[in-house]
């Protein structure tokens, strides 16, 4: 009876971001800046014995968890270890869903090479993890309806790009600056301020009106032609209200904050 072979399919490797797209301080972060200082003590230790013990460091989270940060953990040690061709790595993907205990990167070889860069790369995958996290959780709770990220304005404006791409890889449609999307080539999204529509006496519609020619903002609402109004007021000289004021009662702004 003639039978035939069964192969199997080899596994997909997903691309993953070039090390460059991070904009690592490669120089201070291999001197140990950045690294709890025990770390670096530990490699003078190893340096001054010449001891270089062969090592399987294990990375993983103690709860259910979407990854965050992998390909920037990755890029850490390919470019500020001591020797990255003596090493080798393999870890899960940005997106992945893991569970508790679950390994999700190990490096081997020389500890030495390695060892002041922990601080760096689980910091890394410490903060965008949490991040990817609960933006899974927004986007499985919103069953279907599209998630825009819109915290930049609760964080170091530093933290943006990183974040941005964390929430991307979990699900949202978009982010709400450049920075944020600037890890995958993309723009920030977004709608139309409160500022915005008190700058045109509350008008949402005459505010959100594309190529709105100055003279009709004029007729709609003369006090712009007159001039703009001063800290504390409005455009029409009475003290100012957050827009959304009802009765005296201001309305949380639905910025997406997680």
């Amino acid at each position: 009876m003639a039978t035939s072979a069964v192969t199997e399919a080899p596994v997909r490797r997903r691309e993953r971001l070039d090390p460059s797209v991070f904009r690592l301080n490669v120089e201070r972060i291999r001197e140990g800046y950045y690294s709890d200082v025990y770390f670096n003590r530990t490699v003078d230790v190893l340096h001054a014995d010449q001891r270089h013990p062969q090592v399987l460091m294990q990375v993983f989270q103690k709860q259910h968890a979407v990854i965050g940060g992998m390909d920037e953990a990755i890029a850490i040690v390919k470019l500020c270890s001591e020797d990255f061709s003596q090493l080798r790595v393999h870890a899960l993907y940005d997106g992945d869903e893991v569970a508790p205990w679950e390994t999700t990167m190990t490096i081997e070889g020389d500890y030495s090479l390695f060892a002041r860069l922990e601080t760096v790369y689980l910091g890394v995958l410490s903060r965008r993890t949490k991040v990817a996290t609960n933006v899974r959780r927004v986007v499985e709770a919103a069953q279907g309806k599209q998630i825009i990220f819109f915290p930049a304005r609760h964080d170091h404006h530093l933290v943006q790009a990183g974040d941005g791409y964390a929430a991307h890889v979990s699900g949202a449609i978009g982010v709400s600056t450049d920075a944020q999307a600037s890890w995958w080539g993309g723009k920030g999204v977004g709608t139309v301020p409160h500022s915005l529509i008190a700058a045109y006496n509350g008008d949402t519609v005459l505010a959100a009106q594309p190529d709105r020619p100055r003279r009709l903002a004029e007729r709609l609402c003369p006090h712009l032609a007159r001039g703009g109004a001063g800290p504390g007021r409005s455009a029409v000289g009475r003290p100012a209200r957050h827009v959304g004021d009802d009765g005296g009662r201001q309305h949380p702004e639905a910025d997406g904050r997680l």
